[in-house]
């Protein structure tokens, strides 16, 4: 993206002083246990490895260096043989658990391990055999989806490979803002408090934080960026022998189990991980049965999963949001920007008539056309979206183009035909056409 604020959870500073407050405290790990902790509502948590070794969601811990969490953030310590972690903070929550299904996650990761080896080794000119796993992760909402994901992209990481990720839960965004599907490449164990980075994500705009406002045009993108990894895998041995990791919403009845289906098919999964849910395993199974290359595998959830109501999933949203215009740690500086109504375009995709109803046959109602292009007016309706600046150079090509970036919408002055915007960086946009949605952001 390169137009962006860095979206995936920029620019907290891992090492910092040594501490002297009364919060410091020590805890002891045994073999494959782990260390479970919701950092406070207000201030960051600093964490350190004393001794031994462990990980968070597949990265290492670095010994004796102090890191900095978030407030609000949810994660694990693990180690396979034992450590001492000191933490200095308050904590909503942190205890240890020693009933994990890391094993049997690591045990995945063994076998997709052996096939990245099988496919590398394969001749380049059999798409079948030289194709590393596909693999999705799927289950319901709250079953570890994302951490999971982050896992298996760190270890393979760790081996040397570069393994895609494919985002394509618009609820959070797990690459960057909500309202988006989105790619990028892994080349390094993901950071445990930075997140993905984000040096070449593809994104597309869908607009909004469920599928259900649009399901075609879902549809429509997860094809598009589907379209544009083949071509990069056709041309790139070692990407295609690395293969991809796919993170899924937490929809999986009626239409969002029917938008699963179409994401394995579209994206040619080839190992489907089921994340504690025994009737959707059964029904890809059965559904997947034709399908004799593709594999699918229940798999325990963690134990450290927390449920999130709906009011957590929207202040989670604004959070991202927020985070990608001033960064995690509130060291980005994003600029207002004044543009006139006449330099912009923004258009709205979906809505409005297919055809008139004097062309419909006789009683037929006339149905909107979820991928019709919309030019919108610009008014007060826009104050506090948050729009996707098109990489495309004509409208026609908006729906087939990735994302610049994003501008939050300040004000609106009818009266002199001027927008103001907050954008991530000076300077003019890159493009003149800009996608709305129904994603707001109320900027606090």
């Amino acid at each position: 993206m390169a137009y962006s604020g860095m979206a995936g959870a920029p620019g907290l500073v891992g090492m910092s002083t040594p501490a002297t407050s009364t919060t410091t405290r020590q805890v002891k790990l045994d073999k494959e246990s782990e260390l479970r902790i919701e950092v406070g509502m207000e201030i960051p948590l600093r964490l350190r490895l004393l001794t031994g070794t462990a990980e968070i969601f597949g990265t290492e811990l670095p010994p004796e260096i102090w890191l900095s969490f978030p407030p609000r953030h949810k994660f694990a310590v693990f180690t396979w043989y034992g450590a001492t972690i000191e933490m200095d903070g308050i904590t909503e929550t942190d205890y240890t658990a020693d009933e994990t299904p890391m094993v049997s996650y690591v045990n995945v990761h063994a076998v997709l391990e052996g096939r990245r080896n099988h496919a590398k080794a394969s001749s380049s000119t059999d798409p079948d055999s030289s194709q590393g796993p596909r693999v999705i992760v799927v289950g319901p909402t709250d079953s570890g989806k994302s951490t999971l994901s982050k896992m298996l992209l760190s270890w393979a990481a760790k081996q040397g490979w570069k393994p895609t990720f494919v985002d394509l839960d618009i609820g959070q965004g797990s690459i960057t803002i909500p309202g988006c599907i989105a790619a990028t490449p892994i080349e390094m164990p993901i950071d445990p408090v930075e997140g993905i980075p984000l040096e070449m994500p593809l994104v597309y705009f869908f607009g909004h934080t469920t599928p259900s406002l649009n399901v075609d045009l879902y549809k429509v993108l997860v094809k598009e960026l589907s379209q544009i990894l083949e071509r990069q895998f056709a041309g790139n041995a070692e990407s295609r022998a690395a293969g991809m990791v796919i993170n899924t919403m937490g929809w999986i009845e009626g239409v969002g189990y029917e938008l699963l289906l179409h994401a394995i098919d579209t994206l040619n999964a080839n190992v489907v991980l089921v994340l504690g849910q025994e009737k959707l395993c059964s029904m890809l199974k059965d559904v997947l049965k034709n399908k004799p290359n593709v594999d699918v595998v229940k798999l325990q959830k963690s134990g450290g999963v927390v449920s999130r109501n709906t009011k957590f999933r929207q202040k989670t949203r604004s959070y991202r949001i927020r985070e990608y215009f001033y960064g995690l740690a509130n060291d980005l500086s994003p600029h207002s920007n004044i543009a006139n109504f006449s330099d912009l375009f923004v258009y709205k995709i979906g809505g409005g008539p297919q055809a008139p109803r004097s062309a419909l046959p006789i009683g037929a109602e006339p149905a909107a056309d979820p991928t019709r292009l919309v030019l919108v007016n610009i008014n007060r309706d826009l104050l506090h979206l948050v729009l996707a600046v098109s990489f495309a150079k004509e409208p026609d090509q908006i729906i087939s183009s990735n994302v610049a970036g994003f501008i939050y919408i300040t004000d609106i002055d009818i009266q002199r035909k001027k927008i103001t915007y907050l954008a991530p960086s000076a300077g003019e946009l890159p493009s003149r056409f800009l996608i709305v949605g129904s994603l707001t952001w109320l900027e606090t």
